[in-house]
């Protein structure tokens, strides 16, 4: 008895890494599946249907089911046609898992306007690409599980502002999104990954190691596996989750960590509009008092 018996999940960025593994482990867990990969660059260049593919060729030898979706998720149209493979190859969408992504970095004094809207496209955007209409869907079923992926990136990466900006409005995205479809009975929840893929690989080798990375054709088997992070998200798409949403869950090697929400740590008050020479006086003492800078999980 699979922990998705039954269900149907569309998995986006399925070809390699992350989301490969949660192809697989979902198809063993009795999902039918929608691969869906447009098998571009890590940059985002260029097109390849084999590694989605090469994943459906996996789960179908292993006994289960799926279909391999070349679509371009950054895109309504590309959403779209996602969430109708679904329909039109299994007859409905239970679970939806938004895991493509790519990587454009740069400092942002050198950041180009390509740079920027490629990976916001990719990932925000594509996000709402998808979740758009699986939403609409789930809606009308009374039903659904959406994952979203977002990334330790998001807390402060140096070198990735359009990653790091993508990723903090995924958080906001899936904040809104639990909050509008629960009475559907649809969750939302948003994971923090950490695995060597191919995008880190592109991280400078000095900073992978501080932070306790590996190049990705050495990660098989060992903590940053990214098969590592599927177990989690098998759950958030199972019926057992149902109590879980707008929650984000962080899935390195062999520990899962639950993020707490945004929320104030220390206020101040004034009995009517600020007095600026009060501000100055109390801000150092109070609000400024120990300040912490941005850090990445």
């Amino acid at each position: 008895m699979g922990k998705l018996d039954g269900k149907v999940a569309a998995i986006t960025g399925a070809g390699r890494g992350i989301g490969r593994g949660i192809a697989l482990l979902m198809a063993k867990e009795g999902a039918r599946v929608v691969v869906n990969d447009l098998g571009g660059s890590v940059h985002g260049e260029g097109a390849d249907k084999a590694p989605a593919q090469h994943v459906v060729e996996e789960i179908r030898a292993a006994g289960g089911q799926a279909v391999a979706n070349f679509d371009n998720i950054a895109t309504v149209k590309g959403g779209e046609n996602l969430v109708q493979t679904a329909v039109d190859s299994f007859g409905k969408l239970d679970i939806l898992v938004n895991c493509a992504g790519i990587v454009r970095d740069r400092m942002i004094f050198n950041m180009t306007e390509e740079e920027w809207d490629a990976v916001i496209n990719v990932h925000l955007k594509g996000h709402f690409c998808t979740i758009r209409p699986a939403s609409a869907l789930m809606r009308q079923q009374r039903s659904g599980r959406i994952i979203n992926f977002s990334s330790g990136a998001a807390l402060g990466a140096p070198g990735q502002p359009n990653y790091a900006a993508a990723k903090a409005g995924i958080l906001g995205l899936t904040y809104s999104c639990a909050l509008a479809l629960a009475k559907y009975n649809v969750t939302c929840n948003a994971i923090m990954p950490g695995a060597a893929t191919r995008m880190t690989d592109t991280i400078p080798e000095n900073f992978a190691q501080q932070l306790g990375l590996v190049p990705s054709a050495a990660a098989q088997g060992g903590p940053m596996d990214p098969a590592h992070v599927a177990p989690i998200v098998v759950f958030l798409a199972s019926d057992a989750a149902q109590h879980v949403n707008g929650q984000v869950f962080g899935a390195s090697g062999y520990r899962i960590s639950l993020y707490n929400h945004l929320e104030p740590v220390k206020t101040i008050y004034s009995t009517g509009p600020w007095d600026l020479d009060l501000l100055f006086k109390i801000f150092n003492s109070s609000l400024g008092a120990d300040l912490k800078p941005p850090r990445m999980v």
